[in-house]
């Protein structure tokens, strides 16, 4: 996917404040080992000697060059053998002195083979999901503390339903959408009256798949359209770089969360541009979650048969009903 220059600049500051730090422990038990065990010194010493007259030979190429060569093996061998002995004697492991790095595929370079390693998109992920604390507030946010006591258990005659069932439906397929993200087939709607759960549900899905390393974003509708029409008519050169920054991260990320889908300002730019976030991450398989008060009527008569097709045939359509848990909590 397309980086965003400034925090992959961040993710690579931080890889290389923890390969620093990494470097600094293992030159710390050197002088350890070293203070107390002279003789791994020398071995060391004579370990990289071998190793220069080992590049030497293969520069010069001399006619006993294999002779050469196969005794050098051999003593490496034995001195590293020696060292192995002398570290387990004085009580510590064999790789006790080995270089210490967090990713063994890249030595803490952040460097793959065909661009950026595993460990370093991880870390750019985390940066941008950081915009999360927004989402994430509380800090509890986790399926095992959702309440479904919250929810009635009879039957509501007018939504002719029982929202508790509705709820447990909702809650089972939220943890089932993050515990197999980034497997998974379907998109998620959310849909419902305000203060039903809708957002907490996002919140707990977007803290596990944060956890697992992908990347997520989320905004609110009227703010996430925003950044579309500022990125193409703000005539500020610096607030049109910093909406394009937003726009592809929203397009790119592994996960969207879009809230309160329909209490944005509706107009011909912002249904364009919810057809492109809709369409282009769709088309791009990316997964979006989208929170709406809205009903199916009712996002019909907002928006575009396209957008309406597209919600109805590749997103998983899931009801509250029930009475405004905050309120009721606030009571």
């Amino acid at each position: 996917m397309p980086y965003d220059g400034q925090l992959l600049a961040r993710a690579r500051a931080q890889l290389e404040a923890k390969r620093a730090e990494n470097e600094a422990e293992h030159s710390r038990r050197l002088r350890l080992v070293y203070s107390r065990v002279p003789e791994i010194e020398r071995i060391d010493a004579e370990l990289r000697g071998q190793m220069r007259e080992l590049l030497c030979l293969t520069l010069q190429r001399p006619a006993d060059m294999a002779a050469r060569i196969a005794a050098l093996e051999r003593a490496n061998l034995e001195q590293q053998a020696r060292r192995a002995e002398l570290l387990v004697e004085n009580g510590l492991p064999m790789g006790y002195l080995d270089e210490i790095v967090d990713c063994p595929k890249c030595r803490d370079t952040g460097n793959g083979p065909s661009g950026p390693c595993e460990c370093l998109e991880k870390l750019y992920n985390a940066e941008l999901t950081k915009e999360l604390g927004v989402l994430l507030q509380t800090g509890d946010e986790c399926f095992e503390h959702f309440d479904l006591s919250l929810y009635p258990d009879v039957w509501d005659p007018i939504r002719r339903c029982v929202p508790r069932e509705l709820a447990e439906i909702a809650l089972g397929s939220c943890r089932k959408f993050a515990e197999n993200f980034p497997a998974v087939s379907s998109n998620l709607l959310l849909q419902g009256d305000p203060g039903l759960g809708k957002t907490y549900l996002s919140a707990c899905i977007a803290r596990v798949v944060a956890k697992k390393g992908c990347s997520v974003c989320y905004d609110t509708a009227s703010s996430a359209l925003g950044a579309f029409e500022r990125q193409k008519f703000s005539r500020d050169p610096e607030e049109q770089e910093q909406a394009g920054r937003r726009v592809e991260r929203m397009l790119s990320c592994d996960l969207m969360i879009l809230d309160d889908l329909g209490t944005e300002m509706v107009t011909p730019m912002s249904v364009s541009a919810l057809y492109t976030l809709i369409n282009t991450r769709l088309v791009n398989g990316k997964k979006t979650i989208i929170s709406t008060n809205c009903s199916d009527s009712e996002l019909q008569k907002l928006y575009t048969p396209q957008i309406c097709s597209r919600l109805s045939g590749s997103y998983l359509s899931l009801p509250f009903a029930g009475e405004d848990i905050r309120r009721k909590l606030k009571r």
